[in-house]
């Protein structure tokens, strides 16, 4: 394995980060300070932490050099790997607060089962990343601690709601991380930062302990910087759950072996035309067009294929996500966890619950509750919930129909590149038209990966790749060959083309949470 520039720890992908700590070039604790050292030079700048837990992740690295040592202890593909946790998965003894002041200082009993099997495939958990409160925005804007920036262009946003996860690989502060997504929380991010983030199936991954959102979408994945590391995260995460009621039962698809693969040959690929052309910008249109071309040389089939429904997934989608938050944030009532206002006596219940979500939801988690309680309302739930699960059906079928004559179909991941901080803020349509590309997938329940193929006036491109149901590995043999093929034009990652962060000797802030 080739030695970092510069032997720079935080340089090295997820997999030879494995390689070095099992082949002992480098103890784990090394590389978790590496990372640490590198969070306190750059988060300054950067904010994708909110907190970094660096007791807790140096004991982690301290027990994976002692299974390391003990030769008869089994460690896994990713041991002593450090790894960031976006801000909405519960873990045990470290503040939980998914981005919102009602959460501020609440420290979970519990691990999320994502947390819980990544504990025990031993990487290293350094720390909880920034995000839009409750998931709910497209630019990280939307988070109660403060905004996150972009590592290729500080004053730019960084995607939403993960944005933190995805600023966190991108900046080297994090050799992975994990986020979710509901409407593209992972894809959106990944593809204004240069990095690779994976949407799994639907019940691919485990949502207990993960803050609800929207039930029926929500979905814990990888961020990375290559294919192949996102599909060991995903193979780690990944399985039956009995905790969750969702969960599927069946095993993890073979995505490391697809990535590994990496041969598109046979391989039938179909261009959405409702997802391409018009609402893009040309840099991003001429970067995809590039890429599906680049498949072709490789042996792939190309066709444009027809979803005539996915026109209509952005509003489909605004009712139903609304609709369960509404219904999943009820818990917050100032008196189970988390924040209690107006409780000197002279409130009632209801008056303590209402200034308590009044000054602990924030105006874009408050827009959604009302937009769903109004959507679920008597005399106005056919009309809109029920119309809009009926659409939702529609979009099913249309990916149905679609894989019958291909194999896996491809979109740009974001309609543009990274956007200025503050552009789209007083604009919630322009916001929510971020994610035209990415809904569909969430609707259908199917898997989705963006990856980075370019750049547009020197910010990164994404291409999108969606499969069928529990055909995740088609994603994997998909990215992995486009990658490979990128890289050897590039002369390594799109990461190696960002510029080089500011950075400070001192500890980065971070709010108190």
């Amino acid at each position: 394995m080739s030695t970092p520039p510069g032997g720079d720890l935080t340089r090295l992908t997820a997999a030879e980060t494995a390689e070095v700590i099992a082949s002992g070039q480098a103890s784990a604790v090394e590389v978790t300070r590496a990372h640490l050292d590198r969070i306190a030079a750059v988060d300054g700048a950067v904010h994708a932490f909110l907190h970094v837990d660096e007791a807790g992740a140096i004991a982690q690295a301290e027990a994976v050099d002692a299974a390391v040592a003990d030769r008869a202890t089994t460690t896994g593909a990713l041991a002593g790997v450090p790894l960031a946790l976006k801000d909405v998965l519960v873990t045990r003894g470290v503040p939980t607060t998914a981005g919102s002041r009602i959460l501020e200082g609440w420290i979970p009993p519990y691990d999320a089962t994502v947390t819980s099997r990544l504990r025990a495939a031993g990487l290293v958990m350094i720390g909880k990343t920034n995000m839009d409160e409750f998931a709910m925005g497209s630019s990280t804007e939307h988070s109660a601690y403060g905004p996150t920036h972009n590592p290729w262009d500080l004053g730019r946003i960084p995607g939403g709601s993960g944005g933190g996860s995805a600023a966190a690989v991108a900046a080297f502060e994090a050799p992975l991380a994990v986020g979710t997504d509901t409407g593209g929380s992972i894809r959106q991010p990944a593809s204004v930062t240069g990095t690779v983030g994976v949407k799994p199936t639907y019940g691919g991954v485990s949502r207990y302990g993960l803050v609800a959102f929207s039930s029926s979408l929500d979905q814990a994945g990888p961020c990375a910087r290559t294919v192949l590391d996102a599909a060991l995260l995903h193979e780690a995460m990944a399985g039956h759950d009995p905790l969750d009621s969702t969960s599927i039962d069946a095993p993890v698809p073979p995505v490391v072996e697809a990535a590994r693969q990496a041969d598109v040959r046979g391989l039938r690929i179909g261009v959405v035309r409702e997802l391409a052309g018009e609402g893009y910008e040309q840099g991003v249109q001429e970067r995809f067009d590039e890429a599906v071309a680049l498949l072709q040389e490789l042996g792939a089939t190309v066709s444009e294929v027809s979803c005539p429904h996915f026109a209509y997934a952005l509003p489909a989608y605004y009712l139903i996500a609304p609709s369960e938050a509404s219904s999943n944030l009820a818990r917050f009532d100032s008196v189970r966890y988390g924040l209690r206002v107006g409780d000197d006596g002279g409130n009632s219940l209801e008056q303590v619950m209402s200034l308590t979500r009044a000054a602990g939801f924030g105006p874009e988690v408050k827009r959604r509750i009302i937009l769903g309680t109004f959507a679920l309302s008597s005399g106005y739930y056919d009309a809109y919930y029920g119309q809009a699960q009926k659409v939702r059906t529609l979009i099913t079928r249309d990916f149905t129909a679609a894989f019958e004559t291909v194999d896996v179909l491809v979109s740009p991941a974001s309609p543009g590149v990274a956007f200025p901080l503050g552009a789209k803020l007083d604009d919630p349509l322009a916001m929510y038209r971020q994610d035209l590309a990415t809904i569909p997938s969430n609707l259908y329940g199917g898997p989705a990966m963006s990856l980075p193929v370019g750049l547009s006036e020197g910010l990164p491109v994404g291409l999108q790749v969606m499969a069928p149901t529990m055909r995740d590995d088609l994603l994997y043999r998909v990215g992995g060959a486009l990658e490979a093929a990128l890289q050897d034009r590039w002369g390594g990652t799109l990461l190696s083309l960002a510029p080089e962060l500011p950075t400070r000797q001192s500890p980065a802030p971070h709010p108190e949470v």
